[in-house]
């Protein structure tokens, strides 16, 4: 090392240095993360860059609150430019794109996270793709289309490190802690039973699939719409809300709602895998004691009872209404108090009491009524007073592991066994429809059973037929790339 003799102009020049050198170490560090390398990295005095895949309607919607936290929408992905015509015009600065494949393949180094809110068989093969580049993931619910994809979202987001959330608004809701602070309190006791209902769908459901074929639009591209699905001709009035009805697409009104309806007991209860699930569900007749069968659209009404143990080892039952089918009102409601939000809700029953919630766990209860406002708890929860969306955005910011990660509300390692709860829901309801001719007969084998589950090897233990709704089999050219 050379040395330098310590003149008068050494030591202004040394002072120069250590200036000079300070203020370049000043600058060096808001320099973006991801310019320094590591896959995913993001400097805390960063603003996220955020591409939407699926822009009209809900994700319409969802990047409008995204824009809400410190984040730039950069990116916007949709097949069909004429609902992505508002968040064009929204954020003119954004570069659009209709294959999302192409814009992660051309723009992942200038993107640090990602929306998903297509139709739900597309949730699972989009997400995955960004969350393999490293990018942080929001993904509206339900998380995926099937058991198996659930699984595999859960495990790609501890593998890659990122910052994830589910868009079931109502897990950073005041309701939600407020009824698990209650019962963590021992207000109502241990829970045995809860019922969860919904007045969904509101789309037609348990219908044939309809043999007009119809020009596609041109603003849609009809073969990316479809993605992981097996090929249709296009049918009017399937898009952009109706897929909801039909399988190859939706999940019914338990993809719709469930997520915001069993997810206050879900979560305060500390429920896992269900052990078993059976069903019923409502039929629609074509003639006299003629019942129409169309397995690919979901039933009209189904009610699903769930079996599940408490983070105490306790059984819990949960039963799932919905179509508009609604339980016994709780003798200790009033007979003119509405229950939950009217059209839905949740009802927890403990050994010491019951307390009620509408969907998104919002206007919280304690049965009567009277007692909501004279039982006092302390409380034990953080609220999300910048909310759901803004929350996953400061998480993403702060990165992997954080604290803001480790309080976010939905991420998929909650947001994925609840989904696949929901999706063994809808395991019972597809089984119900599997029918089987030999001999002449026609049977269905998978009616009136109660199905059990092998939650590690994701299996049907007594009913085989039923685990061919577990994981599907995506059209060629699309992969879970797992």
């Amino acid at each position: 090392m050379v040395h330098e003799k310590n003149t008068p102009g050494s030591q202004v020049s040394r002072r120069s240095f250590l200036k000079d050198g300070a203020l370049a170490a000043a600058g060096f560090m808001i320099v973006p993360r991801h310019v320094l390398g590591g896959k995913g990295f993001i400097a805390p005095s960063d603003r996220l860059r955020v591409a939407g895949i699926g822009v009209g309607g809900k994700g319409e919607s969802d990047l409008e609150e995204i824009a809400k936290g410190p984040s730039d929408i950069a990116y916007l992905c949709d097949v069909d430019t004429r609902r992505a015509a508002n968040s064009v015009k929204r954020f003119p600065k954004a570069k659009f794109y209709k294959d999302f494949r192409e814009m992660l393949d051309k723009e992942h180094k200038n993107i640090d996270a990602v929306t998903v809110s297509t139709p739900d068989h597309q949730h699972a093969v989009a997400a995955m793709a960004a969350m393999q580049l490293g990018k942080h993931v929001y993904v509206q619910k339900p998380l995926t289309h099937d058991i198996y994809e659930a699984r595999m979202l859960a495990e790609a987001a501890k593998k890659y490190k990122v910052v994830t959330q589910m868009g079931n608004q109502g897990s950073s809701g005041d309701g939600v802690r407020q009824l698990r602070e209650w019962y963590d309190a021992g207000t109502i006791g241990d829970v045995h039973t809860v019922y969860c209902y919904t007045d969904r769908p509101v789309w037609p459901q348990g219908i044939p699939w309809s043999d007009m074929k119809a020009p596609v639009p041109a603003e849609l591209d009809w073969d990316l719409w479809l993605g992981t699905a097996p090929y249709k001709d296009y049918i009017d009035k399937l898009v952009p809300f109706n897929w909801r009805g039909w399988w190859d697409y939706g999940t019914g009104a338990l993809g719709d709602m469930g997520c915001h309806i069993i997810e206050p007991p879900f979560r305060i209860l500390g429920l896992g895998s269900p052990k078993s699930v059976e069903c019923s569900v409502g039929s629609v007749y074509v003639d006299e004691f003629k019942r129409g069968y169309f397995p690919e659209s979901c039933p009209p009404s189904s009610h699903v009872i769930l079996k599940f143990e408490n983070h105490k080892g306790k059984e819990v039952t949960l039963h799932w209404m919905d179509g508009g089918i609604q339980p016994e009102r709780p003798e200790e409601l009033g007979p003119n108090e509405i229950m939950g939000d009217g059209g839905n809700g949740a009802i927890f029953i403990g050994t010491k009491g019951k307390m009620m919630c509408g969907t998104y766990g919002r206007d919280p209860k304690l049965l009567p009524t009277s007692r909501t406002e004279q039982v006092k708890v302390p409380q034990k929860y953080a609220r999300v007073p910048e909310g759901h969306y803004v929350q996953w955005v400061n998480a993403a910011i702060a990165g992997y592991n954080s604290d803001k990660d480790k309080a976010i509300s939905s991420p998929f390692s909650i947001a994925g066994p609840l989904t696949e709860a929901l999706l063994m829901a809808n395991l019972a309801i597809r089984s119900f429809d599997i029918r089987k001719e030999a001999n002449g007969k026609t049977t269905y084998p998978g009616r009136y059973v109660k199905l059990l589950w092998d939650n590690k090897n994701m299996k049907v233990t007594n009913f085989d037929e039923a685990n061919q709704f577990v994981k599907r089999t995506y059209r060629q050219g699309w992969s879970l790339g797992v």
